[in-house]
C-alpha cells in the first residue's frame, strides 16, 4: 500500500524556499539582536545602538509594569519554590487553582492555564478532531482557515489521523457553508485577530454555528487585553455572558497581558477531565511556574481596574496616529498589527536593516509567515509608544520603502 506523505507539510520543499528570506534578514543584521532594556519602550543592543522596538507583542506595555514585577516576587516569597517538577495532572501547587479561578472569573468561563498558547492548541485540536470535547463524541471534519497561525497548521497531520482535514480560503464563509451542507459535523479553526493583521468574520461564523452546529476554535492571542472591558479579546467580548458549548478559545498571556503562559477557555466544564488527561502537553507537562502565576495574578488586578481602559484608549490613539501617517491594507481596522508591503524577501530584509540603522526595529516577514511570493514589514503598535516616536518611525518607513 502506498504511503501518503506531504499532505499537510513538506520540509524538503518549504525549508529551502523559506530559508532564503531568513538568510537575507540575517545578512542585514536584523536577526538574533541581543538587547538590554533602557526604560519605557527603548532598548539597546550590544553595540550600544538604541532603538524603539515596533515588533513587541507587549501591546499595553504591561511586561515591565511595576505591579506585575512585584506580583512575580510576591508569589516566589509566598511559595518558596520556582515550580514542582511533576506533571500537573498528578500534583500541582494550590496557587495554580487560585490563578484558574481568577482567570475564569475574568473571562466569564472555565479557563485552564497552560505553559503557552501553543501547548493549549496542541492539546485541544486533536480532541476537537476526534469529537471528545463535544457531547456527541463524534469526529468532525476539520476546516482550517488558510491564514491560520503556524501553531495551528502544525497540528494538521495529527488531526488528520482522527478525521478529514481541509483548508479554506481566508474568511470564506461560502466555502465553509458548503462544507457544513455536505457534512453533519464540522469544526472551523482560525485566529481571532490574525498575527499578520485583520480579524476573523465572527458574525458570519456565529450564524453558521446557529444554523449547522459548527464548532468554532479560535486562537485569539493577539487581541487578549487590548479588546473588551475585561481584556477578554476580540472573540470572547462578542459572545455574551455564556460561552457556547460549541466554541473554544485559546490564547497567550505573554503578549498584551504582560505575564506568561497561555490558556484554554472551555464551554462545558464536564469536558475538562478529558482535556487534562488526554490533551498532550496539558497532561504530561508541568503547569505555569510560580513567578509566572504571580505575575498573571497581578495582571488580573490591573485588568479589573480603570487602568486597563486607559491603556486600551492610549493604544487606540497610537494606532490611529500610525494609520494617519502610513497606508497599509489594515488601515483603520481598529487593530494594532499592520503590514507594509515590501515586494521580495530581499527588499523586506534590506528595508528592515535600513530602518534599524535609523533607530527603529520592524521585522521582515516572508514565507512561511506569508504566502509564497509575498513579503513585508510587520509593525506592531503599543500603548507605551511615544507619539513623537511613531511620527519619526512613520517618516522613516515612508522614506525607506518609498511610500510617498
Amino acid at each position: 500500500m502506498e504511503r501518503l506523505v506531504h499532505r499537510f507539510r513538506n520540509n524538503t520543499t518549504s525549508i529551502p524556499y523559506g530559508n532564503k528570506g531568513w538568510e537575507e534578514a540575517n545578512q542585514n543584521h536584523v536577526l538574533g539582536i541581543r538587547v538590554k532594556v533602557k526604560g519605557d519602550d527603548k532598548v539597546e543592543d550590544k553595540q550600544q545602538h538604541e532603538f524603539v522596538n515596533f515588533c513587541s507583542c507587549s501591546y499595553l506595555g504591561l511586561n515591565s509594569h511595576p505591579k506585575i514585577i512585584e506580583g512575580a516576587h510576591r508569589a516566589l516569597e509566598r511559595e518558596k519554590v520556582i515550580a514542582i517538577p511533576i506533571s500537573r495532572i498528578r500534583v500541582q501547587l494550590a496557587i495554580l487553582d487560585e490563578l484558574e479561578r481568577e482567570l475564569s472569573d475574568l473571562f466569564r468561563c472555565r479557563t485552564v492555564a497552560t505553559l503557552s498558547a501553543s501547548c493549549a492548541t496542541t492539546g485541544v485540536l486533536p480532541l476537537v478532531a476526534s469529537g471528545h470535547l463535544m457531547d456527541d463524541q463524534q469526529p468532525r471534519v476539520m476546516v482550517f482557515d488558510r491564514f491560520c497561525h503556524f501553531s495551528m497548521n502544525l497540528i494538521k497531520p495529527i488531526c488528520a489521523d482522527e478525521t478529514t482535514v481541509l483548508t479554506a480560503p481566508h474568511n470564506d464563509l461560502d466555502f465553509l457553508e458548503d462544507i457544513c451542507k455536505k457534512h453533519k459535523r464540522v469544526a472551523y479553526v482560525a485566529d481571532g485577530a490574525y498575527s499578520m493583521g485583520g480579524a476573523t468574520v465572527l458574525k458570519g461564523l456565529l450564524e453558521l454555528q446557529d444554523r449547522y452546529g459548527l464548532f468554532l476554535f479560535f486562537d485569539d492571542s493577539h487581541s487578549i487585553s487590548i479588546i473588551g472591558e475585561r481584556g477578554e479579546g476580540f472573540v470572547r467580548s462578542q459572545l455574551g455572558p455564556e460561552l457556547n458549548p460549541l466554541t473554544c478559545i485559546v490564547g497567550s498571556l505573554a503578549k498584551a497581558f504582560g505575564s506568561g503562559g497561555g490558556f484554554v477557555m472551555l464551554g462545558p466544564v464536564k469536558h475538562e477531565p478529558i482535556l487534562t488527561r488526554f490533551g498532550g502537553p496539558l497532561s504530561w507537562s508541568q503547569g505555569p511556574n510560580v513567578p509566572t502565576i504571580g505575575a498573571t495574578l497581578a495582571s488580573i488586578e490591573i485588568h479589573r481596574s480603570p487602568e486597563l481602559g486607559q491603556l486600551q484608549k492610549k493604544l487606540q490613539e497610537n494606532v490611529a496616529l500610525f494609520d494617519s501617517l502610513v497606508e497599509t491594507p489594515q488601515r483603520d481596522n481598529g487593530l494594532n498589527i499592520k503590514l507594509v508591503n515590501a515586494g521580495s524577501e530581499t527588499q523586506a530584509a534590506q528595508y528592515s536593516g535600513e530602518i534599524y540603522k535609523r533607530g527603529f526595529y520592524t521585522s521582515a516577514v516572508f514565507f512561511p509567515i506569508l504566502e509564497r511570493g509575498k513579503a513585508g514589514l510587520r509593525v506592531m503598535i503599543r500603548a507605551d509608544n511615544q507619539p513623537e516616536d511613531i511620527r519619526r518611525f512613520s517618516q522613516v518607513v515612508r522614506d525607506v520603502v518609498q511610500l510617498d
